[in-house]
């Protein structure tokens, strides 16, 4: 890895597997909405007329020296991405393997026939899968392993590119590759000097029993099919070069004589995101487009190509800057997989450019998995076959949100809208499916009261309006809680008005879903009525028909407050408001367990799951949430936080150590947070937790095998910019858990704060020294550091820097 030192100034059930767009009244028809697809570009895109590239001293990058292992593609390949095409890069000098995703690339349907017990069939068929696109491969038959030498392989993350340089044959060797976002595909692009000429095969392969077509007349070779569900697909590849010829074969295009070569793959599907339309454009013809953008792409010169990507890339990228302390000139000189190891041997000092480079790949796997598609799934946007565990879906119990909580703190508030769009694009379906089924009397979830209204979804949902496994109620608040919380960081009232039906609905169910329960106030000894949730689960463990699980209570109780500031802020539905409200003033809160002393994870005294379980879900108010907080909360609840948090203990899947490491950085327990990272940190070996060789985070299933699953990839990030920056509406807290690892020098740029701001930061020997405060729609906050507050008022795009 190449991190300069910058300038200061048991898998239980569940994981075992066990049209109505008029619904949405005022939403209309999604198309009208622009929502995105694969589509013809609108315009030329802009071409820089420079090299905007940061030089390679400068960029943050991982380095390995060797290509990925074609049986372990997942955990060795490099990943690239725009948005809504990824890829996974080998780097094989003889044979390259490219595989290549597309967001929409999905099997199945809306999945609405239940099984018998009243939830939802969850399998390949129905519900679906998210699958792959096609294969590429560049075959270099005499670029043999061993006629190379001096091989390095990088992700240049800084620049958004993968390459690789070797010798051979006494001649220079070099490969790039890239998504291009502007151009809508994926780029290759192979030069040498000295030595032999590049001569060999270029196949694009489907994944799906696809049979492979080529034109000579426009150089490319293609594939083109469609689902069971009517889906269509297809992809294409072309290849040009200034020095030798290409040309279409039988099987593929031949190149001969080549000191450059440029190879562009394009494609997609016709997937819409319009429930009125089934989800499909009918009109989009995926083959004639692929071929359109592949050879339009082919067209431009590789060096304009390659600057139109990095000056896109850059742009996202650039808008976070992240400086944790230097690391040393030894551990700088090693490649990244020896630095993985290095730093989780027993006992290890600590590697902080390894660290912010961690930070910096979740952000590069967010730019390059959500813009202009669907969003970032439980394998983001890459694959190495069509059998992902859970299918890839949407998880709705912390997964798909987990994704999520990045962008806003790291920088990348755009990248937010592909969930945005997604949830839009859903809700048509999710209400009308409700509406038909949720009462279903086989359903153990349906509310008792009879009355059913708004939207719900089960625990997995797919892009086709569907739901899988069970149904999930506490589900649609925590989703709707995640598109406000965007809000909040953004101040954007237009995006306010987007999600206010997915609010609104949201509110709806849970009217017609709480029920009365009498309870007795601990404090006073004495009876009230109190709303609860009727019979739900607490994910993923204990009873499944037990009322007022504190998950449920929270997330309801949020919902209400932030559908109450929505909707006086859009001027919109005072009744409801007001029902609402008082909805809300008689909701059960969670209590404090007096055999455990923990924070209730049910309306019981007693523990009903596991001691250690991999959720945090009683602890949901706290985080994501801010009903509980150190500095406005009782020291007897926060107390009971902390107990269950230490009983959960400190070693746990990937995703669930993020969401620990997170609720330790709200406790202001540094070294504790920093803990849970550097566990991730940990290298994956033998199918262990951890990351893998490509930083990927690996999560064990069995004791012989393991899985990719992004979340962790992009929790442990947000746990990170949490230890630096908490913040909330009217709050800011700088440097709340800066570990004694990063305390010497640091600096951080371009964090979201809650309330309408972004933030630069700058600290030395653990103390804040500089921090300058940008309105993006925010007015007024305070600021808290080294145990002084201060209040900062800004006029929207205005900024202020304090000194301390």
């Amino acid at each position: 890895m190449t991190t300069p030192q910058r300038d200061p100034s048991a898998p239980p059930s569940r994981r075992s597997f066990l049209a109505a767009a008029g619904a949405t009244g005022a939403l209309g028809s999604l198309a009208a909405l622009g929502l995105p697809a694969f589509t013809a570009s609108a315009a030329e895109p802009d071409r820089p007329t420079g090299d905007p590239r940061l030089p390679q001293d400068r960029a943050v990058r991982l380095w390995y020296t060797a290509p990925a292992s074609a049986d372990a593609m997942i955990q060795q390949a490099l990943p690239v991405g725009n948005g809504r095409l990824g890829a996974l890069v080998g780097g094989d000098p003889a044979q390259e393997a490219v595989y290549v995703t597309d967001g929409t690339m999905w099997t199945g349907g809306l999945n609405d026939v239940l099984d018998d017990d009243g939830q939802f069939p969850y399998e390949r068929v129905e519900f679906g899968s998210f699958t792959q696109l096609a294969h590429l491969t560049v075959d270099l038959p005499d670029h043999t392993p061993g006629t190379v030498t001096g091989y390095r392989r990088t992700l240049d993350l800084s620049n958004g590119l993968v390459t690789a340089e070797y010798t051979h044959a006494g001649g220079t060797h070099r490969r790039e590759v890239y998504a291009s976002h502007p151009d809508d595909a994926v780029v290759l692009h192979l030069t040498q000097s000295g030595g032999s000429r590049l001569s060999g095969h270029i196949t694009l392969a489907g994944t799906h029993g696809e049979t492979t077509a080529t034109s000579a007349a426009d150089t490319t070779g293609s594939i083109s099919a469609a689902f069971a569900n009517g889906l269509r697909y297809a992809a294409a590849v072309t290849a040009t070069s200034r020095t030798g010829r290409v040309r279409a074969t039988a099987t593929g295009l031949d190149f001969t004589g080549c000191a450059d070569l440029t190879i562009v793959l394009a494609g997609g599907t016709d997937y819409a995101p319009d429930a009125a339309r089934g989800y499909r454009d009918p009109g989009l013809d995926p083959l004639a487009l692929a071929r359109h953008k592949a050879t339009a792409a082919a067209r431009h010169d590789p060096a304009l190509l390659r600057a139109t990507h990095v000056a896109d890339h850059r742009r996202l990228f650039d808008a976070q800057d992240v400086f944790l302390g230097a690391s040393t000139p030894e551990q700088r000189a090693a490649d990244t997989w020896t630095r993985l190891q290095a730093r989780a041997a027993q006992g290890a000092a600590p590697d902080p450019e390894l660290e912010a480079a961690y930070l910096q790949f979740g952000r590069y796997l967010m730019i390059s998995g959500s813009r202009d598609s669907v969003p970032l799934n439980l394998q983001g946007l890459w694959l190495d076959g069509n059998d992902p565990d859970w299918m890839g879906d949407y998880h709705t119990d912390i997964n798909v949100q987990m994704n999520y909580w990045m962008a806003d703190r790291a920088g990348l508030s755009g990248c937010f809208d592909a969930f945005t769009d997604y949830c839009l694009a859903q809700l048509p379906s999710w209400t009308d499916t409700t509406r038909r089924l949720f009462n279903d009397p086989r359903n153990r979830f349906r509310n008792s009261s009879g009355k059913v209204a708004g939207w719900a979804v089960a625990f997995s949902t797919n892009i086709h309006g569907g739901s899988g496994w069970w149904w999930h109620p506490a589900a649609n608040a925590w989703i709707a809680n995640t598109l406000f919380q965007h809000y909040e960081f953004t101040q954007d009232t237009g995006t306010l008005a987007r999600i206010y039906p997915l609010l609104k609905g949201a509110c709806e169910f849970w009217q017609a879903r709480l029920v009365s329960m009498t309870v007795t106030d601990p404090a006073t000894g004495q009876d009230r009525e109190v709303l609860v949730d009727d019979k739900d689960w607490s994910p993923e463990q204990g009873p499944q028909d037990t009322r007022g699980n504190t998950y449920s209570q929270e997330l309801v109780w949020a919902l209400f407050g932030n559908f109450h500031t929505a909707s006086t802020l859009l001027g919109r539905d005072a009744a409801l408001r007001g029902t609402l409200d008082a909805l809300r003033d008689r909701l059960y809160l969670p209590q404090i367990s007096p055999t455990s002393g923990w924070l209730e994870e049910w309306m019981s005294p007693d523990n009903l799951g596991e001691d250690q379980h991999r959720h945090l879900s009683p602890l949901i108010g706290f985080f994501p949430g801010d009903r509980i907080t150190l500095d406005s909360s009782p020291k007897e609840l926060t107390d009971a936080v902390r107990a269950l948090l230490v009983a959960r203990g400190m070693d746990s899947y990937g995703w669930a150590n993020a969401w620990r490491a997170l609720c330790w950085a709200r406790l202001k327990d540094a070294e504790r947070a920093y803990q849970l990272v550097t566990t991730n940190l940990r290298p994956s070996t033998a199918n262990s937790n951890g990351s893998a060789l490509n930083l990927f985070d690996i999560y064990q299933v069995e004791a012989d095998r393991s899985i990719f699953q992004i979340d962790a990839n992009f929790g442990t990030p947000s746990a990170m910019v949490e230890m630096l920056v908490y913040s909330r509406p009217g709050r800011v807290e700088l440097l709340p858990a800066l570990p004694q690892a990063w305390s010497a020098q640091g600096r951080i740029t371009g964090v979201g704060v809650r309330g309408g701001f972004t933030l630069d930061l700058a600290w030395r020997d653990g103390k804040v020294t500089e921090a300058t405060l940008h309105s993006v729609g925010g007015r007024g906050t305070e600021v808290v550091a080294a145990g002084r507050t201060r209040t900062v008022d800004l006029r929207p795009g205005g900024s202020v820097t304090l000194r301390w």
